[in-house]
């Protein structure tokens, strides 16, 4: 499968603008999946400059070139930090985190992340870890369930969805993806089917790979990782992420409260570099549909 294949690059020139990238500086991409962003930074760096790439799924190992100057971490980005320390690197010139989920993931079937096949329910991004969607689905409480679906997916009849669910697979476990919406038929809003199952799959997405602590983690590790004057990037697809990144940005925590000095002045971490998210123009939207909802922010370690 040719890199292209596996993942389209979203906001390639936004996101390698935003970075800034020096020549012999060393960077990291957190989020390596096709490789995509990872070879124009190699591009970028100079002959002396360095890549840390992340990546949990080990897909994104054939995705690899070899180019001494790359080094792969096959590990969730949350643990940045501790890793970072292992390979006894002490500061980086700049991160970026594409976050969501990869055209590859997608569209195999097996992967379980996509209503438009027939499937088990895993979403896993690391298979060989976790609980996987179907076990969600059968073992949570419906709290919990109602819990997931509202917040993780703002959907708004989350506690009918849960309630059918628990009813369900009282009389058998739910373990396929087709099975899954032919239970939930009832609790799916007429000519929103496409919206409601996708709201559906990201929520249980975001529980299985535990992906809102993840990025909390990232986002801390961040401020402590970049030297003053690094570049954080970071490409969301939903507003929970959008929200959590604005946030810390404007304010070095996540509720986004700005506290002042003793002439008003705010004290953040930050200066942001992009006042607004950067979208995706016509063109690319074309080209790559999943494009669509992402949304870039830039924001610069004082």
């Amino acid at each position: 499968m040719s890199n292209s294949e596996y993942h389209i690059p979203v906001l390639l020139e936004e996101s390698l603008e935003g970075l800034d990238i020096k020549e012999g500086g060393t960077y990291v991409d957190v989020t390596f999946g096709g490789g995509g962003h990872s070879r124009e930074i190699l591009k970028r760096v100079g002959e002396e400059g360095q890549l840390i790439a992340f990546d949990r799924d080990a897909d994104a190992r054939e995705n690899l070139p070899e180019d001494e100057r790359l080094i792969f971490v096959a590990k969730d980005f949350k643990f940045l930090e501790t890793s970072l320390k292992m390979k006894r690197i002490e500061g980086v010139d700049g991160i970026l985190a594409d976050l969501g989920v990869s055209s590859h993931q997608l569209d195999t079937p097996e992967r379980g992340f996509s209503y438009r096949f027939d499937a088990p329910l895993d979403m896993r991004m690391d298979t060989s870890y976790g609980k996987t969607a179907a076990e969600v689905l059968n073992e949570a409480e419906e709290d919990e369930l109602v819990m997931i679906f509202s917040q993780y997916g703002e959907i708004t009849n989350s506690k009918k969805l849960a309630r059918t669910i628990v009813m369900k697979r009282s009389a058998a476990p739910i373990t396929h993806t087709q099975q899954l919406e032919g239970i939930i038929q009832s609790c799916i809003p007429p000519k929103r089917r496409i919206k409601y199952l996708s709201q559906l799959y990201q929520a249980l997405r975001i529980k299985v790979n535990d992906e809102m602590v993840g990025l909390r983690l990232l986002l801390q590790a961040a401020l402590k990782v970049l030297n003053p004057g690094g570049r954080l990037v970071v490409i969301s697809y939903h507003s929970l992420e959008d929200r959590l990144v604005k946030r810390f940005f404007k304010a070095g925590n996540f509720q986004g409260k700005e506290e002042k000095d003793f002439y008003g002045n705010p004290l953040t971490p930050w200066k942001l570099i992009s006042r607004k998210a950067i979208q995706a123009d016509e063109e690319e939207v074309m080209r790559n549909s999943r494009a669509r909802s992402a949304r870039l922010r830039v924001a610069e370690k004082k």
